[in-house]
Formats: structure tokens, C-alpha cells, sequence
């Protein structure tokens, strides 16, 4: 990932905009100092060179300012989550309104021991065992652009069982070892519960072996989902009337492959990219299984199984399970997709303000710097103008060169007034033709 430093119109208006956000998301700092620090980091982050540390935000040759940017991130006891929730409360009004709560696991690979939370365990995102740390951004996402609001770092077994090491990473008493399922599952029950925010649906990928836990976990607080799982994942259908015999368990895949014949051809556009996609899609009721540990619920929970083949392949390849029957698959699969927009966002201004770049040990400073850096994140794309010169948008995100066009550009805050956000129009998409499918149902579903 190339480190760049923004030009220095551009890094003026972000830091103008930094100012304004330190007055709404920090009001929770008691001291003027402290929302001082808060500030040099933040400009820190997005304007620094190189990896985004203590050290290199300070600058050669301050060592006092090193000295007090280690405490106010590693030591200082403020509290993180009401600037969390004041951010997410802030984009909720002007920016451009979240469809979906997204879960973006985030690993971050340690040569060490020491960082807080590392250890050597399997990474299904990797595909093997890693040394690192394992964490996860709940993030507000749109069509348009996307923001983490809220994260969690999981805990292998030694941090939380082994009394020094907890003491020496400042580990609070109330941290458990967790799977990062359920560290995203609770922390989405938190922002539901306390956060006074519209409840959106939750998007995330769950293993097999989690999915009747976190199904029960979200159906207990009403929180809508569009949960991924694997082709493999059984599922029971079938048995809902007094004559239909059931209920009947297969693997999702085969289930999915059987309704092959009431396929839709949806047309979209995927994130940051100007062309059309075909997917076909299909769906089937299923009931949610009970956790190993607590019995069948009664009466089962209605669930939806929606699989998806891309334009040419033979099988379905992609799966989801939703708590959602009243939308159309074309905005379920919309919501599913909002993954590739936030892995976007992650990649494109997330990882550039350093989100993976703290160096230090403790619990708390590891949440004080991506508290700090997903504020970076949201001045950045606030804070990004359409540029135009011939009536169209330019591409890419000002002041970050070398990012591929994205769809629909986030309107920012220019100096002096600063509306709200007001996208400008997207492209029209350019589709590809229409396949050829023997047996296809003769439905079209367009997704813009």
C-alpha cells in the first residue's frame, strides 16, 4: 500500500475540516490539551509520511511532542465510544445515508509478542496460521461510500487468562476471549442498544460452526441480517403445512442448485468500477437451527437462503442467510455487495491514514488510535470534492492520487460553507448483454 502526503491546498481544507470534527466527535474530553493531541494525530494521520506511528506523526527531533502523543494515545484514560457514537451519529445526518451496518474483519501481522492480542492462530482470511492480531470494524455503508464507527480486538485465551500479561496490556476486567464472530456480534448489540442510531442491517461472513449462535444472538434484539456462509452450512426446509412432509436438511449449495430453474438475471454495477455485471439469483425459506447448547426454538425462526451464480459458472458460488423477507433479492444482494464497497474504502483510505500502523502494547492505546484513525478516515472522504473542470467528476479522491474512480464521489466540506453531502449524479453503467440460459426465468431486476 503506497503512504502519500496530500498537496497542500487539498491537506489545508482537511485540516479545516479536522477542526470542525474535533468540536463535535471529542466534546467528551475534559481537557483543552487532550483535544489538542487529538488534533495533532489526526493531522498527523493524514498528512504523514510513512507508517502512521508515534514516532513519525511527531516529527524528527520533537521528542517532547513523541512524549505527549504517547500519552495521550497509550495512557490517558479517555474514553473512546462516545467519540465512536458521536461520529456515527454525525454521519447518519449529513453524510449520505447508510444502508447497512458492515463487519470488516481487519488482521494486522505482528513479528512479536507483545502487541496486544497477538498470537498464532488460524485467519480464514489469510487461509492459514498467522502471527497477529485480529480485529474488526463495524462500518456505516451506502452505495456511495462507506465509514467505520466502532471496533473490536479479539482476545486470545493468554490475554485475558494470564493475570500479568492482562496488567501489563491494561486489559480491562470486563474483556473476555471471544471468537471475532461474536466480539462483531456484540459490539453490533451495543451500537443497537445505546447508540440511538436507525438500525440497519447487519452484513457479515459467519462460519458454520457460528452461524445458529449469531443468528440467535441478532433475532433476540430484532436486528436485521444478511449473513454469508459457506455452500457447505446445512439448512432445514420444507415441513411449514399440516400435509408437507419435513422438515428436510441438505447443504445450502445443493438446496440452491435444486431451484436452478427460478433463476433472475439481476444487472449491477459493482463498486468503484464504471462497467455492468450479470448475476442470477434464487432463494429458499429455510429455518434457523437451534445453537448445540439451547433447545429448538418454538416456533423456528422463517429465515431466506439466497444463492448467486455469476454469468457464466455452473454452480451458485456465493450464499446468504437473511432475517429480511420483505425486500427483493435485487436489494438483498445489494446490501451483500456493500462488502466490496467498504473493502474499497478500507483500501483506499482506511489502510493510507494507518489504521494497522500502531506500534504500541496496551488495550486502551490500540482503541484510541483507530478511534483516531477512523476519524482521519471520515475527513478524508467528507472532505473530498468533486472537481470539476469539463461538467464531469474527477475521478479518485482528492488528494490521494493513483485511487480508481469511484461511484458516485463523496461530496465534501469546502472551506467556508460546508453543506451537507450532495453526491454528485453516477454514470450510467454499461451492461453486458443478456445471457443465454436454457430454462431461464424470463425476470429482469436492475440494481443502480
Amino acid at each position: 500500500m503506497a503512504r502519500v502526503v496530500l498537496p497542500e491546498e487539498s491537506a489545508k481544507e482537511v485540516s479545516e475540516l479536522i477542526d470542525i470534527l474535533i468540536s463535535l466527535f471529542f466534546e467528551s474530553l475534559p481537557r483543552r490539551d487532550q483535544r489538542n493531541w487529538a488534533r495533532v494525530y489526526l493531522n498527523g494521520l493524514v498528512g504523514t509520511t510513512g507508517k502512521k506511528t508515534i514516532r513519525n506523526i511527531a516529527g524528527t527531533g520533537a521528542s517532547s511532542v513523541e512524549q505527549s502523543l504517547q500519552q495521550f494515545i497509550s495512557k490517558s484514560p479517555w474514553d473512546w465510544t462516545p467519540v465512536r457514537r458521536s461520529l456515527a451519529q454525525h454521519l447518519e445526518r449529513t453524510a449520505q445515508r447508510p444502508l447497512a451496518w458492515v463487519v470488516q474483519p481487519m488482521v494486522i501481522e505482528k513479528a512479536g509478542d507483545r502487541s496486544v492480542g497477538v498470537g498464532r492462530q488460524f485467519v480464514p482470511q489469510l487461509g492459514r496460521t498467522a502471527n497477529c492480531q485480529q480485529a474488526g470494524g463495524i462500518w456505516l455503508a451506502s452505495s456511495e461510500a462507506s465509514f467505520p464507527v466502532e471496533w473490536t480486538l479479539t482476545l486470545p485465551g493468554p490475554w485475558t487468562s494470564e493475570l500479568l500479561r492482562r496488567r501489563r496490556a491494561g486489559i480491562p476486567d470486563t474483556a473476555r476471549s471471544l471468537t471475532p464472530a461474536q466480539d462483531a456480534v456484540h459490539a453490533v448489540q451495543r451500537m443497537a442498544a445505546g447508540w440511538q442510531l436507525q438500525r440497519r442491517p447487519v452484513v457479515m461472513e459467519v462460519g458454520n460452526a457460528e452461524l445458529p449462535q449469531c443468528i440467535e444472538a441478532l433475532s433476540l434484539q430484532d436486528i436485521p441480517f444478511v449473513l454469508k456462509v459457506d455452500g457447505s452450512v446445512p439448512v432445514s426446509f420444507g415441513g411449514a403445512g399440516r400435509h408437507k412432509p419435513g422438515p428436510h436438511t441438505a447443504p445450502a449449495r445443493e438446496l440452491i442448485d435444486s431451484l436452478r430453474s427460478q433463476r433472475r438475471v439481476v444487472e449491477w454495477t459493482r463498486h468503484g468500477r464504471p462497467e455492468g455485471a450479470v448475476t442470477l439469483l434464487t432463494s429458499a425459506a429455510i429455518l434457523a437451527a437451534p445453537a448445540e447448547d439451547r433447545p429448538a426454538p418454538l416456533p423456528p425462526t422463517p429465515l431466506l437462503l439466497v444463492g448467486a451464480w455469476t454469468e457464466a459458472a455452473l454452480l451458485p458460488s456465493e450464499f446468504w442467510i437473511t432475517n429480511i423477507g420483505d425486500r427483493p433479492l435485487a436489494q438483498l444482494f445489494l446490501l451483500a455487495k456493500l462488502t466490496d464497497r467498504v473493502a474499497l474504502d478500507y483500501a483506499e483510505v482506511c489502510e493510507p491514514v494507518g489504521i494497522r500502523d500502531f506500534e504500541g502494547r496496551s488495550f486502551r492505546g490500540w482503541h484510541h488510535h483507530v478511534t483516531l484513525a477512523s476519524v482521519a478516515h471520515a475527513a478524508l472522504l467528507l472532505g473530498a470534492r468533486a472537481h470539476r473542470t469539463d461538467g464531469t467528476a474527477a475521478p479518485g479522491i482528492p488528494g490521494i492520487p493513483g485511487t480508481p474512480g469511484r461511484t458516485g464521489s463523496v461530496a465534501g466540506l469546502s472551506a467556508g460553507t460546508r453543506p451537507p453531502y450532495a453526491g454528485p449524479p453516477r454514470p450510467a453503467p454499461v451492461l453486458p448483454p443478456r445471457p443465454l440460459i436454457p430454462g431461464q426465468v424470463a425476470r429482469r431486476e436492475y440494481i443502480r
